[in-house]
């Protein structure tokens, strides 16, 4: 007698290898396709320091600054009207 060892113990592990290569697949297939998609509610990552220009830009978007201290501060910058 084989208790189990037998054929039938070893009948479910292409199930089991089945199940466990369609879970790597899926995986592999969120991982690609998070690190693709654009970042969403996070601010981009810029390479080095924002610049002057942009904290001006953001400082305006946010409400910070009126329309004439911004079009003033980007003249001082001399960035146009």
């Amino acid at each position: 007698m084989m208790w189990g060892y037998g054929y039938n113990g070893w009948g479910w592990m292409w199930l089991v290898g089945a199940v466990v290569l369609v879970c790597v697949v899926v995986l592999v297939v969120v991982l690609v396709r998070n690190s693709m998609a654009p970042s969403r509610g996070r601010e981009a990552v810029t390479t080095g320091s924002p610049t002057a220009r942009h904290i001006l830009d953001e400082r305006y978007a946010r409400g910070e600054l009126t329309a004439e201290e911004y079009r003033e501060m980007l003249k001082n910058l001399g960035g146009g009207a």
